[in-house]
């Protein structure tokens, strides 16, 4: 039986605006993922905290406020602190193209904007998940059986 592919969609600051964390949560567990959504006003540390606990394959972000400059870096940072290096992180929102480059060069996945198809989402996840997570989980499953 194959591993359902484990997704957290954290909104974090002060945006109170979640509309499209929870459509894109939806279109992520429609298409076979579990989904964890921890709702507004996360602090990066909380995300992190909750993605390890939650052993996830991917961590989404959704920052609608401008402090995208701010979050996403720290969550990098967090995750590197607490192991995650082989767990995606990607998100969306109101970020300017240049920004979203400059975080995609830092180490985020992908930034995805307003009108994203939701299927673009959904297969970039799979995409990722089978060229990325699915090989480390692979090699960690062989690695522990010897």
């Amino acid at each position: 039986m194959e591993r359902k592919i484990r997704v957290l969609i954290g909104k974090p600051g002060l945006d109170g605006h979640d509309r499209g964390a929870k459509v894109v949560a939806r279109a992520l567990r429609d298409a076979g993922m579990e989904v964890i959504y921890t709702g507004l006003h996360q602090t990066a540390e909380r995300i992190v905290q909750a993605a390890v606990q939650e052993d996830v394959d991917a961590i989404g972000i959704s920052i609608l406020s401008g402090a995208h400059m701010t979050y996403f870096p720290k969550i990098l940072r967090l995750m590197k602190e607490h192991g995650l290096e082989n767990v995606l992180l990607f998100g969306g929102g109101i970020i300017p193209e240049e920004d979203a480059k400059k975080l995609e060069s830092m180490g985020v996945g992908r930034i995805f904007g307003p009108g994203t198809p939701l299927k673009e989402i959904v297969e970039y996840v799979q995409t990722w998940y089978r060229t990325h997570r699915l090989p480390y989980l692979q090699k960690l499953d062989r690695d522990l059986r010897l």
